[in-house]
């Protein structure tokens, strides 16, 4: 079966108000839309044929995923593709191993915390790794820096109870990865009354001057404050690498690494997953115990994927998540066969328009709009246009 599928927009407050509508071809409604969702998640199940896909997938597993999915992941679509358009910083987090979700999940199941509750951490007991391929230029935070390269950003701030903070940050003899966790929990924990420094840093980077990296750290500084005056989370991330993403970038966030979305957006795939540790920057359940027990303190930036030519007109995105995949196809012409032909996969048009042909239907598809293969249906794109397919890492 080769189906249209319809996404489902979450109205984040961090969203943009027109990057969606422009990419579905509407007009905007005058409130923020952060991200379409296409996938299977229960929360907010794309629908194909006027049907939800979970109970689509539910009816018929084998069908619908592939037996060689089920075998690895179970009677479930293992992933979820997203658009997503981020029009102020998001909240700094992190997401958890396999094993860390199933025993958080566990856990708090066996305390009785409601799956929806705000202060529920583990609402599933699935790892969330996530591959994001920018479609528009794109700032994020992703990792951490160098603890010594830190210590002398602040320095060039100049903010003497900041570097007080800092301090550890500097100690050659202690490891980078302790001496990055010492600081961090430090300033997530600020108390009230040592929060004045926070807004001390801001002026600090309004005023700065100096070499690109200095630059860098100045405007994550104040553009962070504009938008959370006053949270620790603002100190916190400037602990991070900041980077730049180019439309076709792509960044890997495997299983405890630290990260933050500041503006832009494009493709993102992620195990179907809703277990999120937040450290700050946000007016959800912030749990910096859970977070610290989760996050991977390794200083460097490791992310950056190069995409794989697998064929003419296709890239593959290569990452070591079993749970998901993802190729770009751009025919020029000559038709692409879609990959993965085993497994349930999820083909979305990003640019221009392309026709995908099957055994079983001809669908022409424009930016913004997608369609189901399912396992065994074998298809191919024509046309001038681009698409993303987001299937599982096992085919």
């Amino acid at each position: 079966m080769m189906e249209r599928l319809t996404g489902v927009i979450q109205p984040y407050a961090w969203g943009s108000q027109t990057a969606i509508p422009e990419f579905l071809g509407r007009e905007p409604t005058g409130e923020p839309q952060a991200e379409l969702w296409f996938g299977a998640h229960p929360l907010a199940p794309s629908t194909v044929g006027g049907e939800p896909l979970d109970k689509v997938v539910a009816q018929d597993p084998v069908g619908v995923v592939g037996q060689g999915s089920i075998e690895q992941f179970g009677p479930r679509l293992p992933f979820l593709v997203k658009i997503i358009a981020a029009a102020q910083p998001l909240s700094l987090q992190a997401h958890p191993s396999r094993e860390q979700a199933e025993a958080g999940y566990a856990r708090e199941q066996s305390a009785g915390v409601p799956r929806d509750a705000p202060q529920r951490t583990y609402r599933d007991g699935w790892p969330k790794p996530e591959l994001l391929c920018a479609l528009v230029e794109t700032e994020a935070l992703c990792g951490f820096r160098d603890p010594a390269e830190t210590y002398r950003l602040f320095e060039n701030l100049g903010v003497t109870s900041a570097l007080e903070l800092v301090a550890p940050l500097a100690d050659a003899e202690v490891p980078p990865e302790e001496r990055l966790r010492v600081v961090f929990s430090r300033l997530l924990r600020l108390r009230s009354d040592q929060r004045s420094v926070i807004l001390q840093v801001a002026q600090a980077a309004d005023a700065a001057d100096g070499p690109d990296a200095v630059m860098s750290f100045a405007r994550t500084a104040g553009g962070l404050h504009a938008y959370y005056p006053g949270d620790p989370g603002v100190l916190a991330a400037l602990l991070m690498n900041r980077i730049t993403l180019q439309p076709g970038d792509a960044l890997f966030m495997p299983p405890g690494n630290l990260h933050a979305y500041l503006s832009g957006g494009g493709v993102e795939i992620m195990a179907n997953s809703d277990n999120v540790m937040r450290g700050g920057l946000t007016p959800k359940y912030v749990n910096i115990d859970q977070l610290l027990a989760i996050l991977d303190f390794t200083p460097g930036l490791r992310g950056l994927i190069t995409p794989i030519e697998e064929s003419r007109g296709l890239w593959r995105y290569p990452t070591p998540a079993p749970e998901f995949a993802l190729w770009r196809i751009e025919p020029h012409g000559e038709p692409v066969a879609v990959p993965a032909g085993t497994t349930g996969r999820i083909l979305l048009v990003t640019d221009n328009e392309l026709t995908a042909i099957s055994a079983t239907a001809k669908l022409d598809l424009v930016r913004g709009e997608a369609a189901l293969l399912t396992a065994g249906e074998e298809a191919v794109v024509t046309g001038s246009g681009t698409a993303f397919v987001g299937g599982p890492g096992v085919f």
